[in-house]
């Protein structure tokens, strides 16, 4: 009985499959819509949260947690203040310190932000699973005057602006958005290119300290000035010893020291400076942003619920056409209970059509716009199956129109049999 009770309902809405496929397409999209919000949320979130690893304290200027790791980690925004090259000099001499990393960002290149760093960012700059940065091509720039104008960029700076090895690069000075403080008398060359990671570094172009120090040793405040003007030929009588940095990635010896670290930094009395844990300013950042992500879902579930009230609609405007078939199958030996069954299965059918539809539609999209999608977004989602919470996101729908169709199953079942074989005109 069950297996031609599913047949029936299959015939009958293949008989209807005009109407139908109007709303199988709209559960497609919802749940399109549904599952790729969940992996977009999850890919964004594994990015945010791979993005550093392996740093046990990020130090700066005394500011909130969140702004710093957006300027030092995710390069959005600007520091309020520098710390001293002699603080992060003690940083790197504490005993209880395995390495330091000082950055030093401000200047740019076309909208991509720039960082000065030791040659030792390549080594010890971890993301992901503590995965080590990989050069695509070329080599590193070198600590020193030897490799003062050697750059090394990310792999979606090499894309975007088609930028290839040797290639000269102009730098300038703050957000680019004046051309008179481009760094034009000090031109790099592209020395490296750097292997896709799916973070800020791809985004970035990297420079040495001393680098940082030569293209402004005829600044001050933010100006040019003419009358200090040093050549790129006499940049070796300059100390390029850096004054100060933006902030330094720290790697302790032991995770246990981390809070007696991080508490001797906040009582540094020679400048206000601070320690944050990665992870735990990742956290704080995260419930920053998931409002936005938070509301994406919601339009997600609405554009859902729409697509389900719309089976809802089909299958009750249905029902005044087919009265004389539900009555014509009560007479036939169909209880009640039968018809509510038929059109809760009849419903069950067309929203498993609409969802799988929508699953094939997501992976297709996924296979063919994967490199798009990281250009753009710098995102790659991975193509496989679904995880745990986009499966719950696919049960809810299908449960959703489920339960939708009992409504028009509950009408058919409440229909009398006179009713349907003497309906009014």
């Amino acid at each position: 009985m069950n297996a031609a009770l599913l047949s029936l309902a299959a015939r009958s809405a293949w008989n209807r499959r005009g109407v139908l496929a109007l709303v199988v397409a709209s559960i497609a999209l919802s749940t399109l819509l549904l599952v790729g919000i969940e992996r977009i949320r999850h890919e964004v979130r594994e990015s945010f949260s791979q993005s550093v690893s392996g740093t046990d304290l990020i130090v700066g200027a005394r500011t909130g947690p969140v702004q710093l790791m957006l300027y030092a980690v995710f390069r959005i925004g600007s520091a309020t203040n520098n710390i001293s090259w002699d603080a992060a000099q003690m940083l790197a001499q504490h005993r209880a310190v395995a390495w330091t990393l000082p950055i030093s960002l401000g200047d740019s290149h076309r909208g991509h932000a720039v960082v000065g760093t030791r040659a030792a960012y390549f080594e010890r700059f971890r993301y992901g699973e503590r995965q080590a940065l990989a050069l695509a091509e070329g080599r590193a720039f070198v600590d020193g005057i030897e490799g003062v104008f050697d750059v090394v960029i990310g792999s979606e700076v090499a894309h975007r602006l088609g930028y290839r090895l040797g290639q000269r690069v102009v730098l300038s000075h703050g957000d680019g958005a004046i051309a008179a403080n481009d760094h034009a008398d000090k031109p790099f060359k592209v020395a490296g290119i750097l292997a896709p990671t799916g973070t800020p570094v791809d985004r970035s172009l990297h420079v040495s300290l001393e680098a940082i120090e030569a293209l402004h040793l005829d600044w001050q405040a933010g100006v040019p000035i003419a009358s200090m003007a040093v050549p790129a030929d006499q940049l070796a009588q300059q100390d390029l010893t850096p004054r100060s940095v933006t902030a330094v990635l720290v790697g302790l010896k032991s995770r246990a020291a981390v809070f007696s670290v991080q508490r001797q930094v906040a009582n540094h009395r020679a400048e206000p400076l601070m320690a944050v844990l990665p992870g735990v300013a990742l956290d704080e950042l995260w419930e920053v942003i998931g409002v936005g992500e938070r509301g994406l879902l919601a339009v997600g579930v609405l554009v859902s619920v729409v697509s389900l009230a719309g089976l809802v609609a089909v299958i009750l405007a249905g029902l005044a056409q087919r009265r004389r078939e539900l009555a014509i199958l009560r007479t036939v030996g169909c209880g009640p209970r039968t018809l509510l069954a038929l059109l809760a299965l009849e419903g069950a059918l067309v929203t498993l059509a609409g969802v799988v539809l929508g699953l094939l539609a997501g992976a297709l999209l996924l296979a063919l716009g994967a490199d798009l999608i990281q250009q753009h977004t710098g995102l790659r989602p991975g193509l496989g199956w679904p995880g745990a919470d986009e499966w719950r996101w696919v049960g809810a729908v299908l449960a959703g129109g489920w339960t939708a169709s009992l409504l028009p199953g509950w009408r058919a079942y409440r229909l009398s049999l006179t009713d349907g074989l003497s309906p009014r005109l």
